[in-house]
C-alpha cells in the first residue's frame, strides 16, 4: 500500500495546520530537520515523553510520524577534530530514544557527501510563473574540486565507523536507519552512482537503507537509472521511503537540470510507481521539493495541495 508524507518544512503544527494536511490527504508528517523533534535544541538529543505526546496529538489528525532525522556528523566527525567522538555519541543516543518512542525511520547525514561549489543554483522559471530549483555545471566559473583517492578513502572509513555504531542500535530498538543520496549527484559523490551500493555491502542489514529520492537520482541519469535502481534495490528491501519530484534533463545529458511540478518534467510518475510496486514496495511517498507557486503561502499549502493529490491520483489509478 502506497502513502503520502510531507515535510513540516518548520511550520508552526498548529490544530489548522494539521486540519488541513489531513484534508489534502497526507497520511504522516517527515521531520527533515535534527533539532525539529522535542528536547533537542535544549539538549542536543530528543525527550521520549515529549515524542510521545506529539505522536499522539499528530495520530489525533489521522496522521503519523514517518520520518525524523538524526543529530548531524559535521567536517568536525569526518575530520577526526575535537568533539568528533561527542557527535557520534548524540547521533547514537536520539536513534536509541527514537526507536524506543516505535518511530518508524531516522536519516542520518554526513558532512562531505556532496561538492557544492561544482554547480551553480538558480531559479528555473515554468509555467505560469512557477519557480524551482535549477542547478547548472556551465555556468560555473570556478568549480570546486570535489574528492580525491585518499580523501574518498577516509571519509568512507569515517562513514563506517560511524554506522558500525549506529547500524547495531537501529537493530536492538527496531527502527529503520536511512541514508539520502547525494544531492546534487556529481560523479564521485560519496552518496552517488557505484557508491550507493557500496552501503548495501557494508551494511546488508534489513535496517539499513535508503530514503530513496527518485529526483534527485534522475538528476544523476535520468528514468532509465531511477527504474534500474528501484528494481536493485527495491528487490534487497532497500527502499525505506521514497522521495517523488520529477525534473528536467540529468547532469548525464544535459550537464544540469530543472525541478518541475510531478506532471511536468521529463520522468513518467505513473511508470515509476508501477516499478515500485512491481518490486514490492509499499511505504511512504513524500513529494519532497515543493516548487513556488505564484500567490501559494509562505508554507506552500497551494504546493502540497496539488502535489498530495496528484499522488493520490496515481496510486488510486495503480490499484484499478
Amino acid at each position: 500500500m502506497f502513502r503520502v508524507s510531507v515535510f513540516t518544512h518548520h511550520a508552526e503544527l498548529s490544530d489548522t495546520y494539521l486540519q488541513g494536511m489531513s484534508a489534502f490527504g497526507a497520511d504522516a508528517l517527515d521531520f527533515g530537520g535534527w533539532q525539529e523533534m522535542p528536547g533537542v535544541k535544549e539538549t542536543g538529543v530528543p525527550d521520549l515523553e515529549q515524542i510521545k505526546a506529539l505522536r499522539k496529538r499528530i495520530r489525533s489528525f489521522g496522521l503519523e510520524i514517518n520520518r525524523v532525522t538524526l543529530p548531524d556528523l559535521t567536517e568536525t566527525f569526518i575530520n577526526g577534530g575535537e568533539g568528533a567522538e561527542e557527535e557520534l555519541h548524540r547521533a547514537c543516543e536520539a536513534l536509541r530514544i527514537y526507536g524506543q518512542a516505535k518511530l518508524p525511520i531516522a536519516r542520518q547525514r554526513v558532512a562531505g557527501d556532496v561538492y557544492p561549489d561544482v554547480m551553480t543554483r538558480y531559479r528555473a522559471v515554468h509555467r505560469g510563473g512557477m519557480q524551482a530549483r535549477g542547478e547548472s555545471m556551465g555556468y560555473t566559473k570556478n568549480p570546486g574540486p570535489s574528492l580525491t583517492k585518499e580523501q574518498y578513502d577516509h571519509w568512507w572509513e569515517r562513514f563506517v565507523y560511524a554506522f558500525e555504531h549506529l547500524a547495531p542500535i537501529a537493530e536492538e530498538v527496531e527502527i529503520k536507519l536511512a541514508i539520502h543520496p547525494s544531492d546534487t549527484p556529481n560523479v564521485d559523490t560519496p552518496f552517488g552512482g557505484p557508491n550507493l551500493h557500496r552501503v548495501v555491502d557494508a551494511f546488508p542489514s534489513r535496517q539499513v537503507g535508503f530514503v530513496y529520492c527518485i529526483g534527485t537520482r534522475a538528476e544523476a541519469g535520468g528514468s532509465s537509472l531511477v527504474l534500474d535502481e528501484i528494481n536493485q534495490f527495491g528487490r534487497k528491501g532497500k527502499l525505506l521511503m521514497c522521495h517523488m519530484r520529477n525534473v528536467r534533463g540529468s547532469l548525464a545529458t544535459a550537464g544540469g537540470y530543472e525541478e518541475t511540478l510531478l506532471d511536468d518534467g521529463d520522468l513518467n510518475m505513473f511508470k515509476i510507481l508501477m516499478e515500485l510496486k512491481k518490486v514490492g514496495f509499499s511505504g511512504y511517498i513524500n513529494p519532497d521539493h515543493i516548487p513556488s507557486i505564484p500567490g501559494d503561502t509562505p508554507t506552500k499549502l497551494a504546493g502540497w495541495a496539488y502535489s498530495i493529490g496528484y499522488l493520490k491520483a496515481l496510486f488510486a489509478a495503480a490499484v484499478a
